[in-house]
């Protein structure tokens, strides 16, 4: 009986303590300056795309989660095609995953990295074997300006290398 009275106890103290701290703002701790320039995309981006099929509209939207540790971004929002990519350092080295309408999750690691790119390949540990399952495999982000980017990515489609589809974005302004 002690004992259940001792964890009734500890579990409500626990939980007062967690309520009573939920109005406290989490500080984001900082991340590597290449997940901090990815941080200032944060909103919605329009621009044009094609992908293999014609030039397609296409809205990408940027989010930050988690304390600001994590960047999200969502593309074909509410359509069977939608995706979404998780950018995040690892070990204080940007990685990020892709969450893809082929129906898998490659992994990326931070492979290059100047005022203007970041450059993302492949990562072997994401359990994609890359001979075997079309993926998506490399992704090259550029900064053109404040409110352009350009965007590339390399699939693997059935073991072959596709071309890369470059799409331009410009921020939305409210």
């Amino acid at each position: 009986m002690k004992t259940k009275i001792t964890s009734y106890c500890a579990t409500l103290l626990l939980a007062t303590a967690v309520w009573a701290s939920a109005d406290e703002p989490v500080k984001a701790k900082k991340g590597s300056p290449e997940f901090e320039r990815l941080k200032t995309l944060v909103g919605t981006w329009k621009g044009k795309t094609d992908i293999g099929q014609g030039p397609i509209d296409i809205t990408v939207q940027y989010r930050l989660l988690a304390a600001g540790s994590v960047l999200e971004e969502r593309v074909f929002e509410g359509t069977p095609h939608e995706m979404v990519t998780m950018y995040y350092d690892q070990g204080g080295r940007l990685a990020m995953t892709h969450y893809c309408v082929m129906g898998n999750r490659p992994g990326m690691l931070l492979k290059a990295s100047n005022d203007t790119t970041l450059e993302f390949d492949f990562d072997k540990t994401c359990g994609i074997n890359p001979a075997t399952e079309s993926h998506m495999h490399a992704l090259t982000i550029r900064f053109d300006d404040a409110d352009t980017i350009t965007t590339s990515c390399k699939a693997i489609v059935d073991g072959k290398e596709m071309p890369d589809h470059p799409a331009t974005l410009k921020r939305v302004k409210s």
